[in-house]
């Protein structure tokens, strides 16, 4: 389903300019696909709109102005009733579309513990984990276990030489 936003492109009215960017700017900010329709440079688009929107969202004199908000081709509002369901935090039932998971769906269990991951098959693995200030005794440490960031690191000068005094500790060994 696409969200149709007509708009006019050429608009004489700023307070029209300032509601369609409203429109636009919050569907882009919420990542909300959209296709913007011009009906300043297409009459199809123009003549579209006119005949869609109902007879009772139609002003006095019948022609609707932009913004207007169709799902496809289901009619959703005008500005005035775009801003009211934004308002209320109804926006994906006046838009027509499922809203997205909530943050409560995508937490982490709380049975989880540190270094504890889900995995699908609902069995946990365990992931050592080693905090920054821990000494980790060089010979249970291989190079393949040292992110790759860090084995071609390259050493200051003032450390240098005690690297080069573990290199020939290891050497003669």
């Amino acid at each position: 389903m696409v969200i149709k936003v007509f708009v006019a492109t050429v608009a004489g009215s700023t307070a029209i300019k300032k509601k369609q960017q409203e429109v636009v700017g919050f569907l882009e900010a919420n990542r909300i696909d959209f296709e913007q329709k011009d009906i300043a440079c297409n009459d199809d688009n123009r003549q579209w709109m006119r005949e869609n929107v109902p007879g009772e969202k139609k002003p006095e004199n019948g022609i609707p102005l932009p913004p207007q908000i169709f799902n496809e081709e289901q009619y959703c509002g005008d500005f005035e009733s775009f801003f009211d369901a934004k308002e209320g935090n109804e926006i994906f039932v006046f838009l027509g579309l499922t809203p997205p998971a909530s943050k409560k769906d995508m937490e982490v269990p709380s049975d989880l513990h540190n270094g504890e991951v889900p995995v699908e098959d609902n069995t946990e693995v365990t992931v050592p984990v080693v905090s920054p200030n821990e000494e980790v005794p060089a010979e249970e440490v291989t190079k393949s276990e040292v992110p790759t960031d860090v084995q071609n690191e390259t050493v200051p000068a003032e450390e240098s030489s005690v690297q080069e005094e573990v290199e020939e500790e290891v050497e003669q060994e």
